[in-house]
C-alpha cells in the first residue's frame, strides 16, 4: 500500500525514530562522499506553487544523490493553473512518476491529489502544515540534545503551518511545547484541541513570550509574515513586536538553550541579529538536515526501507 506525508498523522513514532537513524546514516555517507543510488531508475515529480529556496534545492539534491532523476514544475506552468481536476492529474501523474513532491496553498488540494494518486505524494508546504521542516528540525534537536522527550521547546510567533506541524509533532513525540501567540494569531483550534488530547506532556499556548522560554531547551521562531500575508507586513510588525526572540528573552530559556528559525529570517523583526549569528543558534545545521532528513522519508515512501 502506498504512502503518503500530508501531516505527521500519515507516521507513527517508531517510524520516526527509524527516519532519524536512516538520516544520521545519510549524513555519514555524504560527508564521505558515499552515494548509494538506491533509489536508480525512479522519477521524482516536484510541483511547487510558492517560491522555495532550501525546500526546492534540499530535495532535488537528496534525490539525485540517491540516484533519482527529478522533474521540476512550477504550478502555473501545467494544466493546474487552468483548472484541470486534481481527480485527472492524480491519476495521470502516478503513472509517469514514482513520487510527487507538493508545495501548494490549500492542504484540502494536496489531499484530493493524495487520494486520487497511486504514489508518494509529500508536503512541501501548505498554508496549514509544513511537516519536511519540522521532521528536520527534530532530528537537529536529537542531534544536540540527545533526545525529545523531557524537553521544553518554545514556539514564539505566529499560530502558522508551522506551529501546527510542532503541535502534531509534540503529540506523536512526546515534548512540552509552549506556544507564544498574540491575540488574534492562534493556530488552528482543531489541531491544538485534537492533539492536546493526545498529548503526553504539556501543550499549551500563551499570550507570553517569557512564560513560552522560561526553562525551555529550544527556542524557535519564524517570519511574522508569511508567504502570502505581505499586505499584513505593516500590521503584524507592531502586534509580534513583544514576541521578538533577543538577547533578553533567551535569558529567560535554559543555560544550554539552542535557537532554531526555519529560514529565511528577517534579522531585526521576529529575531535579532545578535541571537541569530550567536553561539546558542543552530539555524545553519538546522537547514542542512533538511537534505538528510528528507532523503530518509523518500527512500522510506518509494522502498518501504527503514534502517
Amino acid at each position: 500500500m502506498k504512502r503518503d506525508f500530508l501531516t505527521f498523522k500519515d507516521l507513527d513514532r517508531s517510524e520516526i525514530e527509524a527516519l532519524f537513524r536512516s538520516a544520521a546514516g545519510f549524513k555519514a555517507e555524504r560527508a564521505a562522499r558515499r552515494f548509494q543510488p538506491r533509489l536508480a531508475g525512479r522519477t521524482i515529480g516536484m510541483i511547487f506553487d510558492k517560491p522555495s529556496t532550501r525546500t526546492r534545492v534540499s530535495f532535488q539534491v537528496g534525490a539525485y544523490e540517491l540516484g533519482a532523476a527529478v522533474v521540476f514544475m512550477h504550478g502555473s506552468e501545467t494544466q493546474f493553473a487552468r483548472q484541470e481536476p486534481l481527480s485527472h492529474a492524480g491519476r495521470v501523474l502516478s503513472r509517469y512518476l514514482d513520487a510527487l513532491i507538493v508545495r501548494t496553498y490549500a492542504q484540502a488540494d494536496l489531499e484530493e491529489l493524495a487520494g486520487h494518486a497511486s504514489i508518494p505524494i509529500i508536503n512541501a508546504l501548505t498554508d496549514l502544515h509544513h511537516p519536511c521542516q519540522v521532521l528536520s528540525d527534530m532530528f537537529t534537536i536529537l542531534e544536540k540534545k540527545g533526545r525529545l522527550t523531557g524537553l521544553k521547546i518554545a514556539w514564539i510567533g505566529d499560530g502558522n503551518n508551522m506551529a501546527h506541524s510542532w503541535i502534531e509533532a509534540a503529540a506523536l513525540m512526546g515534548f512540552e511545547l509552549v506556544l507564544a501567540v498574540p491575540q488574534g494569531y492562534d493556530p488552528d483550534p482543531g489541531i491544538l484541541s485534537r492533539n492536546q488530547a493526545k498529548a503526553a506532556a504539556r501543550l499549551e499556548v500563551t499570550r507570553d513570550p517569557f512564560e513560552a522560554a522560561a526553562g525551555a531547551d529550544v527556542v524557535n521562531t519564524d517570519v511574522w509574515a508569511s508567504m502570502g500575508q505581505e499586505e499584513e507586513a505593516a500590521v503584524r510588525s507592531e502586534v509580534f513586536r513583544p514576541f521578538q526572540v533577543n538577547g533578553e528573552l533567551m535569558k529567560a530559556a535554559a543555560a544550554e538553550a539552542i535557537v532554531l528559525h526555519c529560514l529565511p529570517a528577517h534579522l531585526g523583526e521576529e529575531i535579532t541579529a545578535e541571537v541569530f549569528e550567536g553561539p546558542q543558534s543552530i539555524v545553519f545545521d538546522q537547514a542542512e538536515n533538511r537534505l538528510h532528513v528528507q532523503k530518509a522519508l523518500m527512500d522510506f515512501l518509494l522502498t518501504g526501507r527503514l534502517e
